[in-house]
């Protein structure tokens, strides 16, 4: 809003043409959604507090621990992340941009999906919420209009395009089948997000990780010297998105202050099924679907330990795990919490400069 308001006029008052700077307007987002977090997070959680006397419904087989060290705390703490993140886009990115409400709209559609299944869980008392029907065909619908109009906003030549990391001129033409490619990312993006959210500040710092790298492959893509130096595909606009990104980065750090362990407040689905499909909705835009796989590989873990488990079960009535998601079975191999939290953030780590290396190896 205020590029919007103030860019313009830098002709006449040279101090403005600051807000024409992506840089600077990121800068800006960052503290805006951490200064966001840091004030309305103590008065969230006291209504929180006040709203779930009882706290989020604890899984009754999962670790035994959690009975005793969960109980009581009250979840949809992603709402203090949606509101961060939503002021601060909303006051320091071009409001012109197709893009940045794409993905506004992806991340509060499914913010509002998560929302419903965390509600249902409290009123119900127990930690089933939404079903996954209802909750599958909500992310469906949102992310086939997501994929219309990013199709639209897309150059013609890269519309219905998938780019392939490493190689700098293979592109595979999706055709009619881009839209189920789009909503495979984002609700793939999305569940595995959900998966991953089970321990105190297991998934909020991994999001801050890979929001930050897209602030910057955002950036690079939507740069046309850029692209062109690093060949990556040139997608003008994109470069908006690194405000959002960076808005995402201040708000997780914020949450963090009041989620490390022991959290004060759970992110719920409100949140997790929210920045999982904003961060899939990004990849799309900025043409690297599978280099999220790769930064976010601590994500794809987490989802694929469930997916083997479950057709392990279902095949040989044998789990490969003691629990899944994984970070679960090493808690029932006796490895204390923040030791999970800390080696899983280590490994987020990893996996992003994997990512990072494919925007220069082609």
């Amino acid at each position: 809003m205020l590029f919007n308001l103030l860019a313009h006029l830098s002709d006449e008052f040279g101090p403005l043409n600051l807000f024409r700077y992506l840089t600077f307007r990121s800068g800006c987002a960052i503290f805006t959604s951490l200064l966001i977090s840091f004030y309305f997070g103590p008065k969230i959680i006291r209504w929180l507090k006040s709203k779930q006397a009882e706290g989020q419904p604890i899984r009754t087989d999962g670790p035994e621990s959690h009975l005793l060290t969960k109980k009581g705390t009250p979840t949809m703490g992603g709402v203090m992340i949606l509101l961060a993140v939503s002021v601060s886009t909303l006051l320091w990115a071009d409001l012109t941009n197709a893009y940045v409400w794409v993905v506004l709209i992806v991340t509060l559609g499914f913010g509002a999906l998560g929302f419903v299944d965390d509600y249902l869980k409290l009123t119900k008392r127990n930690s089933k919420g939404l079903s996954s029907r209802k909750k599958f065909i909500g992310q469906i619908l949102i992310s086939l209009l997501a994929a219309y109009v990013i199709q639209l906003a897309a150059p013609p030549q890269l519309a219905d395009q998938i780019a392939v990391p490493f190689f700098k001129n293979i592109l595979i033409d999706a055709g009619i089948f881009y839209g189920l490619f789009v909503l495979l990312v984002m609700v793939g993006a999305s569940n595995a997000v959900n998966l991953t959210d089970g321990l105190d500040g297991l998934a909020i710092v991994p999001i801050m990780i890979v929001a930050g790298c897209f602030a910057l492959i955002a950036y690079l893509v939507g740069n046309a010297v850029f692209a062109n130096y690093l060949q990556l595909h040139y997608i003008p606009g994109s470069g908006e998105l690194a405000v959002f990104c960076a808005a995402l980065v201040g708000a997780s750090l914020g949450f963090l202050w009041f989620n490390a362990p022991p959290a004060q407040v759970f992110m719920g689905d409100t949140g997790s099924l929210a920045f999982g499909g904003a961060l899939g909705a990004i990849s799309v835009i900025t043409k690297h679907e599978f280099v999220l796989a790769i930064i976010g590989g601590l994500f794809v873990l987490e989802a694929v330990s469930v997916i083997v488990q479950v057709v392990s079960f279902k095949t040989t009535g044998k789990r490969v795990f003691k629990m899944a998601p994984i970070h679960h079975h090493f808690e029932k191999l006796g490895w204390k919490e923040p030791t999970i939290v800390i080696r899983f953030w280590i490994i987020a780590c990893i996996f992003a400069l994997l990512g990072l290396s494919t925007l220069k190896l082609r």
